[in-house]
Order: structure tokens, then sequence, then C-alpha cells
């Protein structure tokens, strides 16, 4: 089999138009990222150990160390260069009361099986030795899409419940990506489900706050979901009417029988295609818009604040992507650091991403921004950000 675009090379398809490339090179944000350094280490707060970063690209999954160098192993290699492999992709989540069990974006052959999101268990102790063993599968149904039905998001609720994302409809026609509540236990391959909103508009990745709110970014301006939606529980405990899921989609899913939904942050300048949402430890939230090469901050209202990177003024889009990148997946390690999985958008021969993409991180002096620093580079469609942390030194 051929290999496809990897993992969402999808809610690209953001690619909404060469319009919107107009737009959103032109667009006058404040905040300057920088030109991308291979510079200085990772701070680490006492007696933890320095994080992981974890990134599917080009089917792979990828481990990389936080420390100069930036020490990368590939630790799951895709199907297509290993008949034992598998083909990961998306926001990968570690489980918060088991934190060496994570969720990954796991397609391999599909349609047949349809693609979903693997439950793995990791080995290892640092990155070179790491070992990943897939333990169960999230397979849920998908709306009729013009194009494919990309899986992307992950999260929990506060009992363990999990959350996931798929793209739906990438750039054009109905907003029908997913959101689904999943009930455990995970270790198999026929784990129940609730479907809250199959009615978002290239639906991308998740955030959960303490409250148990769910935040969801879609990346299509002009359509009812756009921005970032916030989704208010409480939610389905079961996939059945006694649990709060006594509908049926048009796939004869389960359904809920009600959603509270209202739009958090808006799809306008600098925020344009809102990709990913992530808290910035200090109340507010980090937002990407991958298309014009922005992560903004917002506060707890999701107003902006301001803008942490754009590119340098009077780079454009060609057949060579942002000098700074263009964030599509975040991440924040527990010192605070930013990362973000730059998919390096072209728009020559063709809109879509380069062969150029990259992991990088942005770090924070006294609250202002750093250069982003390359953390690996030369990457095949990288999309989405996972962040282990060992929890003590060892």
């Amino acid at each position: 089999m051929a290999r496809r675009m990897p993992g969402n090379a999808p809610a690209l398809a953001i690619a909404l138009s060469l319009a919107l490339v107009a737009v959103a090179c032109s667009s006058s944000d404040s905040g300057k990222g920088g030109r991308a350094a291979r510079t200085s280490t990772s701070t680490t707060p006492a007696g933890r150990a320095p994080a992981v970063v974890c990134n599917g690209e080009g089917n792979n999954l990828n481990a990389i160390s936080t420390v100069a160098p930036f020490k990368k192993q590939n630790v799951i290699r895709n199907h297509d260069d290993d008949p034992n492999g598998l083909d990961i992709n998306a926001q990968i989540c570690f489980f918060p009361d088991k934190p060496r069990r994570f969720i990954a974006g796991e397609d391999t052959n599909q349609p047949n099986p349809p693609q979903g999101w693997g439950i793995f268990d990791l080995a290892g102790d640092n990155v070179g030795t790491f070992k990943a063993t897939e333990v169960g599968k999230l397979t849920p149904t998908y709306q009729t899409a013009t194009d494919n039905a990309e899986n992307y998001g992950c999260g929990f609720l506060r009992d363990g419940r999990v959350l996931t994302t798929d793209v739906g409809n990438q750039a054009s026609g109905e907003g029908n990506g997913q959101l689904i509540v999943w009930f455990p236990p995970f270790d198999s391959r026929q784990v129940r489900y609730c479907k809250l909103d199959v009615a978002i508009a290239t639906a991308g990745q998740i955030y959960v706050d303490d409250q148990d709110r769910i935040y969801v970014a879609s990346a299509r301006p002009g359509n009812p979901s756009s921005g970032v939606q916030r989704y208010t529980g409480p939610f389905p405990t079961s996939g059945d009417a006694a649990g709060g899921c006594g509908k049926k989609d048009a796939t004869g899913a389960p359904l809920a029988d009600s959603v509270s939904r209202e739009r958090f942050v808006e799809a306008v300048a600098p925020i344009l295609t809102p990709n990913a949402i992530v808290p910035t430890g200090r109340g507010g939230f980090y937002v990407s818009s991958v298309f014009n090469g922005v992560i903004a901050e917002v506060d707890v209202d999701g107003k902006l604040v301001r803008t942490v990177l754009s590119p340098p003024a009077g780079e454009t889009l060609g057949d060579q992507t942002y000098s700074t990148g263009t964030p599509f997946g975040l991440g924040v390690g527990a010192d605070g650091t930013l990362y973000y999985a730059d998919i390096g958008i072209v728009v020559r021969p063709s809109v879509g991403p380069g062969p150029k993409g990259s992991v990088r991180r942005i770090r924070f002096v006294d609250g202002a921004p750093q250069p982003p620093e390359v953390m690996a580079d030369g990457l095949a469609f990288p999309d989405g950000i996972g962040i282990y942390q060992p929890t003590t030194r060892g």
C-alpha cells in the first residue's frame, strides 16, 4: 500500500483556499517568534526528570529528548517500512492515572480496519530505550466525508473517561467532525462510546480543564463551529439512554441526548485557523493557527492577550514554509515550556505540508517568549504533540 499523507495533513486542508493564504500572510500580528536556533537546554522542576516530547510523523512515533542536542528515537515504525509496525499520528495523550499508558492515532491498513486511536503501554526509562505495545484500540463510526475523516484529538475527563475528535470534512462540505466520549475499560478493541457532537468543522485538538469543561479547536472560518468550542457537562456516563445517550446518529451509533456548546475563542485574526489549545499554566491558553504561522495567548475568557509566535515581517508562504514554521499541535511541559509540531505548509507546487516539518519549543524568560528552538527537523507531516513527564529523576 502506498503511504498516504500521514495523519492529518488534515486540517490543513485548512487549506481553505489561496484567498485565505493571502489574508493570513497580510495580517499585522504584533508578536514575533524570531528565527529557529539549536542553542539551549531545558529547565526542569526540582525532583523531575526532563520531559520527553512524543510526535507522530511520517506515520512513525518518535520520542525526542528536551535536553540539547535533542536525541530522537523512533519508538514505533510505520507499517510500510516495517511489516510489524503501525501507522501512528495525531494528538498524543498520556493517561493521568497511568503515566506510562497513552493514546495516539492509529490507522494501520485503513479503511480495513477503519482508522482509530491506539491505546499503548510505554516501557523504558529514556530516549533510546523506549518501547510501546498496543493494548487496545478505539474505533467509532464516522460521518460521511468528501475526503477522509481523519482521527486527531484526545483527552480525559476527571473520572477517566476518554475523549476523541475526528476531523470530518477537511476543507469543504458540511462540518461533520465528531467529539466522542469513551467508557472504560480501554484494554480491548470493543470499547463503548457515545458521540457528543457530530457537527464540528475540521475538528482538532482537545483540552479538558479542572472543571471537566471540554475545549475543541475548529479550524474552518465561517462555520458555526469555527474557533474554539467549549462543552459543559454533565456528559453521558454510558452509551445508552440510562446514561444520557439515548439518540442515534446517521450511522446508527449512540448519540448524546443533549450537549451544551459555546464558542470560547473566535476564528479571527490573528487566530484564523485554530488547530490546538493548551493551558499556559498561568490561567490562560495558547492557541495555534497553522495557516498563518501563529501561536496566540488568550485569557480565561478566550480573549486575545498577545501573539507568542508569528512569522518574521515580510515572510510569505511559497515553495518554502515560514522560517518559524506553521504550528499545528501544541503541548506544554511541567516547566511551562511550549512545544509545537510544525507541519511545514507550502503553497507551491500545491497547498499542503512540505517536506521540511519540524518539532520546536518556545521557552519563556520573565514571561517573555524566546525565539523558537528546533528540536527535530526534516520531518514528514508531523502533526500532534504529546508530553511524557517522568515523575522522578533516575
